[in-house]
């Protein structure tokens, strides 16, 4: 009977330890970002497994008697398990599969100095026009550039400041053409995003502009306007 709850616990927090290692094997490079993706379905199931036999096995009123507790925890363990990747999964398919968003979709900023870090990257840095614009007005209207009432050169500061307080890696600046060029990595997978900011005057003070490009992936599940959100709100609070 031990065995018979023991079994989906152990199965439970082997699914949940899946979880955070697919991420970190693709950032120390042990593995590729699809096999980390593929690890992610893989622990999910796994969660999902171990619950459905923990309430099996809860149902079985001696063992029931003798390990509800343990057997609770793994159903709980398990169902969180599988929940956190199927509510990304659902995130991903309401969203666009669009990774370039840039608040100017006319004539959005482009890359320069960061090219010859992006040249083995499936993504390119041209950006794909009408398509990709129609895409991110619908799923992200509020993506917008910021009017500042100051002088560019402050409002290039204050941009600059707010970048290296976002803790990316500063690939290049130049205060003359209000240009700054930025390479963000994602906490869990670590995958490169690029970032790039323009700051133009205005006849009331600054615009900024900011364009937010993923490497690889199709889908960036949300998180280059996520970036931009941020962004704006730490430029403002400078």
């Amino acid at each position: 009977m031990k065995i018979v709850a023991r079994l989906p616990l152990f199965a439970a927090l082997l699914g949940l330890l899946m979880l955070p290692m697919a991420g970190i094997g693709v950032r120390l490079g042990w593995w590729n970002f699809g096999f980390g993706f593929q690890m992610l379905e893989w622990g999910a199931w796994t969660g999902l497994i171990a619950a459905a036999c923990g309430a099996i096995a809860f149902a079985i009123p001696r063992v029931r008697e003798d390990f509800g507790a343990r057997l609770m925890l793994a159903i709980m363990v398990g169902v969180m398990t599988g929940g956190i990747p199927w509510q990304q999964k659902q995130q991903a398919k309401a969203l666009p599969k669009i990774h370039d968003i840039s608040t100017d979709l006319s004539n959005p900023p482009p890359f320069v100095k960061i090219l010859p870090l992006r040249a083995s990257a499936p993504n390119p840095a041209t950006y794909g026009g009408a398509l990709i614009a129609a895409a991110q007005m619908t799923a992200y209207p509020d993506i917008q550039p910021r009017e500042l009432a100051l002088p560019p050169t402050t409002a290039f500061v204050n941009a600059l400041a707010a970048a290296v307080g976002m803790g990316w890696e500063i690939v290049a600046t130049d205060p003359e053409q209000g240009i700054i060029e930025a390479t963000a990595t994602t906490f869990w997978f670590g995958f490169k995003d690029d970032v790039v900011i323009r700051i133009t005057p205005t006849l009331t003070g600054s615009r900024v502009d900011m364009r937010s490009v993923s490497r690889v992936g199709k889908s960036d599940v949300g998180a280059n306007a996520a970036r931009i959100r941020q962004y704006f709100s730490k430029m403002q609070a400078k």
